[in-house]
């Protein structure tokens, strides 16, 4: 097993590197001259503040361009509570500053539920304008009257007041990296990538981007905090939209989801507009620097930060990873397939555990769905086929209720789903997976099944259903798998969430011949192994034909055939429905 699969080293390794992070800031603090401590602190700032970009820009994927307004809020905070003469000191001071700036930042995050892009940028950018408008008129508490920020009494010079700021750049670093690994961080990283995966998975959209503005908002504050600190009288000059513009240019460029790279991205902010200063090159080229990396940055699809990275970090994999997942236990059991698909009358004999009685759906005076009805008893695997266009997609939209305010009704296990949202509906015990690729390939495999599936997993349970379904090691990142496997990996992590019915929208997409068929074996299988009903939309006849003992067939928004796959492969209706599209019928 390697070093970094042991329990121990995952969960010891993180508070090892920030003791060695201390300890390297102490003796920085010792070494450095005056004025190289000052910038040292300026570093520290800069990339706590970077390191909060990273969470709502590199991970969310939202453009926040107001960072340094956060700051400014935290700064402003522990400005006025230094000048109140608050309990608690310059620490309590400054975790006070924190939760105000990740107050803030959720009002600010309130309209990232409805906007995306340019267009949320522009009202990022506006709040940043606007902020510092307002800060010119009231100016940071203390300023006018000269009453500096009281440091904290042990560390009241530069040289230990930077080992304070490196302490506290560990603490957040800490606090990032256990987040990021959790389920925040992967609802972050789910949401950047599909807001609809991440609803259908049972995961809040709302709590996922309100989070990651919170997170990085409050990351904002400390940084505005320790400026304070730094500075002893801050001024609004510290905190203009365009340092925000800045520090998110640069966020991109350094990779700033990535901790270590966002400390080399505050690297960058201080040591750049240093060197243009000792050349004799005025420190606003800095900004056309900035500026010329972070196109190159969107233009190529890499950032500075990730290459460095890359060069300095690049694994190399043991022979045990191309091994079996888990070579201690027993290989699955062979799978095998056949013809067609049976129907077993004990379970088609269960009562229902989903109903569409009359579902309607209307664009306009288009009917894409109209009148449709079936049941699925539990513990079973119905088809769901029909041409292009018949309105498979429309059905799965509106059964998982990404079309609301259709006509007829959804029930599971008898309860009406009518008025529940996707994400109510996934963890009422409803789920679905998509044509698309919906897997986010900034997570492990592990992680992203621990994040859909909602629940506490063994281990071992996450190793048996990979292995059943064919699918790589937990360890590996999904970036390096196939789309047609990430499928099987969506597969396996929704039904481990134990739903009641799981919808297939075309599972075996982007899967061979010969893959089709296997798919088929195990999914045969699932309603005994797992307690889950399928519904299977596939295009694919040959697998519908393996595993779906029962069809309904959907032609112009109908049902025109439901029953016994047999009889319903040979009704004249399926059959004129399918003509030209397939000569199988």
């Amino acid at each position: 097993m390697l070093l970094a699969d042991r329990r121990w080293f995952r969960s010891g390794w993180p508070f090892a590197v920030a003791v060695a992070a201390v300890a390297i800031g102490y003796a920085l603090s010792i070494g450095l001259s005056g004025y190289a401590v000052y910038l040292a602190i300026s570093v520290v700032t800069s990339s706590i503040a970077i390191m909060g970009l990273g969470i709502v820009t590199g991970s969310a994927g939202m453009i926040a361009l107001c960072q340094l307004t956060f700051a400014a809020v935290g700064a402003w905070i522990v400005a006025w509570l230094n000048v109140s003469g608050a309990p608690g000191g310059f620490a309590v001071w400054l975790v006070l500053g924190a939760l105000g700036a990740g107050i803030v930042g959720i009002l600010i995050g309130l309209p990232a539920l409805r906007l995306r892009g340019v267009n949320l940028a522009v009202v990022t950018f506006g709040f940043a304008a606007a902020a510092a408008v307002t800060l010119g008129q009231i100016q940071f508490p203390g300023s006018t009257d000269g009453i500096a920020v009281q440091r904290p009494g042990l560390f009241s010079d530069d040289r230990s007041y930077f080992f304070f700021s490196v302490i506290a750049l560990a603490v957040c670093a800490l606090a990032v990296f256990f987040l990021q690994r959790g389920r925040w961080g992967a609802s972050w990283k789910s949401v950047a990538f599909s807001e609809r995966g991440t609803a259908s998975a049972g995961h809040s959209v709302r709590t996922a981007k309100l989070t990651a503005f919170a997170v990085s908002a409050a990351l904002g504050g400390v940084a505005g905090g320790l400026i304070a600190g730094q500075v002893q009288l801050p001024f609004a000059t510290s905190f203009t939209p365009l340092l925000s513009l800045a520090l998110y240019v640069l966020a991109i460029i350094s990779g700033a989801h990535l901790i270590d790279m966002a400390i080399f991205g505050g690297l960058l902010w201080v040591l750049i507009p240093e060197l243009l200063k000792r050349w004799d090159i005025p420190q606003d080229w800095a900004f056309v620097i900035f500026g010329v990396l972070g196109v190159q940055a969107l233009t190529s699809g890499t950032n500075l930060g990730q290459a460095i990275r890359d060069l300095l970090h690049r694994r190399r994999r043991s022979p045990e990873d191309d091994a079996s997942i888990d070579r201690d236990e027993p290989a699955e059991d062979a799978v095998t397939t056949t013809t067609v698909a049976t129907i077993d009358p004990a379970a088609d004999s269960n009562a229902p555990v989903l109903t569409v009685e009359g579902l309607t759906v209307e664009f306009g005076a288009l009917k894409a769905l109209d009148g449709v009805s079936f049941e699925v008893p539990a513990g079973t695997i119905m088809g769901l086929i029909g041409p292009n266009g018949a309105g498979k997609s429309t059905f799965v939209d509106a059964v998982s209720g990404f079309l609301p305010g259709h006509g007829g009704r959804v029930l599971l296990d008898g309860g009406d789903l009518g008025s529940l949202s996707p994400t109510a509906r996934a963890r009422r015990g409803l789920r679905r997976t998509y044509q698309q690729d919906r897997v986010p390939p900034q997570l492990t495999v592990e992680a992203y099944v621990r994040f859909v599936a909602r629940r506490r997993l063994d281990r071992a349970e996450i190793d048996r259903a990979l292995a059943f379904f064919g699918c790589p090691p937990a360890s590996d990142r999904l970036s390096a798998v196939d789309v047609g496997t990430r499928r099987l990996i969506e597969v396996a992590a929704h039904l481990l969430a134990a739903p009641r019915v799981l919808v297939l929208d075309e599972p075996a997409a982007g899967l061979s011949h010969d893959e089709h068929l296997a798919l088929a074996a195990r999914l045969r299988e699932v309603p005994d192994r797992y307690g889950v009903s399928l519904v299977i939309i596939e295009h694919d006849l040959d697998l519908v034909r393996s595993v779906c003992p029962r069809l309904t067939v959907l032609d112009f928004g109908r049902v025109i055939a439901s029953g016994p796959q047999t009889e319903v492969l040979e009704d004249p209706a399926v059959v004129k429905a399918y003509m030209g599209e397939t000569e199988m019928l």
